[in-house]
């Protein structure tokens, strides 16, 4: 039995493809054959034409592209781009035809039925004996799964990096829930803990539902004024957003105020009033200030249950903002500035 990987020149002529093999010793025809049945798409150009209209094309490029060989031979390649194919791309291809060079470029191109692919484009030139530029050979390779893939592996990345940055600045602020949170009764010191930590799930809550984008302040205000009732609080102030990395340190802070209220402040009278209201100023800059009437006069005692320390501590440290406490005689008094945005390098908190 002959070997089946017998080299066409050492065939028998009386071997059953011998015939068939005498034409295919034929260079250009194994080259069409080749040309013809790899799985890679290919076309061939003419650049000595007009506008270097297609001379051949493979199956696999019009299995790729869904049109059929009649509707491809004679035009440019330029039918494949569409609405938004990168005009850089095109020129990155112009200038690599008019300098006669190979180049490779991917691109966004379009089949027959208008659906798009990512295109790894490979052009090279075909010169003859002399030197002269006589086709143009171009491959293409669908990579639009291996986009996807890299597309999804950065957006994993940066999803990865927010999830890590938020959960270091959460476990910053339980560390300092925890840390700060005073109470000889154990009871107190749990009820205390609970209320905070609820108070950063609604805030998770806010940003979640809101897509993990600016929050407006009016919503993280009332959601941590809820618990406490509305008949004796009054809100008011312009629409201003709250940067998402903001939203959780302020709510805490605004809890803090709200539970000194009810406890030892203006909400724990029955003619006692919470009023907060804020505004703008310097463009990045809000200023919340909270008024309290009708209250008993209450002193900034370190041991008491109002956390004023870790308030003024979230204000200063994860805000670089500001803050302000007064007790007067009818109730607290308090001013909170806070930028809208990241410090800058070199730039102090407020």
């Amino acid at each position: 039995m002959s070997d089946p990987i017998e080299p066409i020149s050492r065939l028998r002529g009386d071997h059953p493809f011998a015939a068939a093999a005498q034409d295919l010793t034929d260079r250009g025809a194994l080259s069409l054959i080749a040309f013809e049945r790899t799985r890679m798409p290919m076309v061939v150009s003419d650049p000595r034409q007009p506008d270097s209209p297609i001379v051949m094309a493979n199956q696999a490029f019009l299995a790729l592209t869904g049109y059929t060989a009649d509707e491809v031979i004679g035009r440019n390649c330029r039918f494949l781009q569409g609405p938004r194919t990168d005009p850089a791309a095109v020129a990155e291809i112009r200038t690599g035809l008019a300098e006669q060079r190979d180049l490779t470029v991917e691109m966004l191109n379009y089949r027959k039925d208008g659906t798009a692919f990512w295109n790894e484009l490979h052009i090279s030139p075909i010169r003859d004996d002399a030197g002269e530029v006589r086709y143009l050979f171009a491959s293409q390779m669908d990579v639009t799964d291996r986009r996807q893939a890299h597309a999804l592996e950065r957006v994993e990345h940066r999803l990865l990096k927010e999830v890590d940055h938020r959960a270091k600045n959460v476990l910053a602020l339980v560390q300092g829930i925890v840390r700060l949170s005073r109470s000889e009764d154990s009871a107190a010191y749990a009820r205390a803990v609970q209320g905070r930590v609820e108070s950063l799930a609604r805030a998770h809550g806010l940003l979640a539902n809101g897509g993990w984008q600016d929050v407006d302040l009016e919503s993280i205000v009332r959601a941590e004024m809820e618990p406490f009732g509305r008949r004796h609080i009054t809100v008011s102030g312009p629409s201003v957003t709250i940067p998402p990395v903001q939203v959780q340190p302020l709510a805490l802070v605004l809890h803090e105020m709200f539970s000194n209220a009810a406890v030892h402040g203006a909400l724990s009278r029955p003619d006692g009033r919470v009023q907060v209201r804020w505004a703008e100023a310097d463009g990045d800059v809000v200023v919340i200030d909270w008024a309290e009437t009708g209250g008993p006069v209450v002193a900034p005692d370190p041991e008491s249950g109002f956390g004023w320390r870790l308030a003024t501590g979230i204000v200063r440290s994860q805000l670089r903002g500001a803050a302000t406490f007064a007790f007067e005689p009818g109730g607290l008094r308090a001013n909170l500035r806070l930028r809208r945005r990241a410090v800058r390098a070199g730039e102090a908190p407020l």
